[in-house]
């Protein structure tokens, strides 16, 4: 398992200065009279209640609850949703929507290696894109809109304050492209795939390949706490096991922080408590300069602050999202 790696004093850097980062993902465009109720039915957040203009994360299931694959949705209207997800969940997401929305009601069109998003991360980055003229509604999040049209057309949105990033720029390359290049010249630095993945992990927030797998269900990844879920907004596929686990149960596991004690680590994944008893499973590594923290699904008996041995060595079970003072 790879344990990515960033210093401590850049990721203070990179938090206090803003960082872009492009990458490629899976876009779906979904337009017609029934996009909306047709991605209603499928998506585990609510797309009705915030209206247009809205950014909600969450993901597809399969009929038995489980995560096929997570992602954000812009709803610029109720006739004309975007959907991007990482490009692993693609043929999976395609499948779903060619399966389930009927062209009449919602036409989708895939975007790919035309298309482009860029993430942008740490507070300073709002400053930024307002002063080249990029501003989002000012104090809200969730929130989506567009400018430009055709080939020049890019759609901004700004999540949850329990997203890892605090911004993301999607459209045709070209576009996003010159936005990126325009940044670059006000001074914002471009990260790495190490940099992304360590607010990744530091947020507790989860990744397809990573922390979710084929048979992980929400509540076992965070959805609660980062906004992914909702159970007032009626049916969608998997809906009955989500909502079970919600009213009459509780997940077995738990994605928690983990904090080892000295290094290395070895590239075994299982985490052992008290009298050799299984205790989950670790799914991300990040080492910050001379320690190793990460994320874990881990049994939901195993209260914080317990040691376990995780790897092959000794942690401590923290929750999440880690606290800033570990990098600080």
């Amino acid at each position: 398992m790879t344990i990515h790696s960033v210093s401590p004093e850049r990721l203070r850097a990179l938090r206090a200065a803003g960082m872009q980062r492009l990458s490629a993902a899976a876009f779906f465009d979904i337009r017609g009279p029934g996009a909306l109720a047709c991605l209603q039915g499928l998506l585990t957040n609510d797309l009705a209640k915030p209206g247009d203009g809205a950014l909600v994360y969450g993901a597809l299931l399969t009929p038995k609850g489980m995560i096929v694959a997570d992602g954000w949705t812009f709803r610029i209207t109720a006739e004309r949703l975007l959907f991007i997800t990482d490009p692993a969940g693609h043929d999976s997401i395609a499948d779903i929507f060619r399966r389930t929305m009927p062209p009449r009601l919602a036409k989708v069109t895939q975007h790919g290696t035309e298309w482009e998003a860029l993430w942008l991360y740490g507070e300073p980055v709002i400053q930024r894109m307002q002063a080249l003229g990029l501003a989002l509604p000012a104090g809200k999040t969730g929130v989506c809109s567009t400018m430009g049209a055709g080939e020049g057309e890019m759609i901004l949105g700004r999540p949850a304050p329990t997203a890892p990033f605090q911004a993301v720029v999607i459209g045709a390359k070209a576009a996003v492209g010159s936005l990126h290049a325009a940044l670059t010249a006000a001074g914002l630095a471009s990260g790495a795939a190490e940099d992304a993945e360590a607010f990744r992990i530091l947020a507790g927030w989860p990744g397809l390949g990573a922390e979710i797998l084929e048979k992980t269900l929400p509540q076992e990844v965070r959805f609660d706490e980062i906004d992914g879920v909702s159970y007032s907004k009626g049916c969608y596929t998997g809906q009955e096991t989500v909502a079970r686990l919600h009213f009459r149960g509780h997940a077995n596991r738990e994605l928690r922080g983990l904090v080892w004690e000295g290094m290395p680590i070895s590239d075994e994944r299982a985490i052992v408590g008290a009298g050799g008893r299984d205790a989950g499973t670790v799914t991300s590594r990040l080492r910050l300069g001379g320690q190793i923290v990460g994320l874990g699904l881990v049994r939901r008996e195993i209260e914080l602050g317990t040691r376990v041995i995780a790897a092959g060595r000794s942690a401590r079970v923290v929750a999440l999202p880690f606290a800033p003072s570990l990098t600080e």
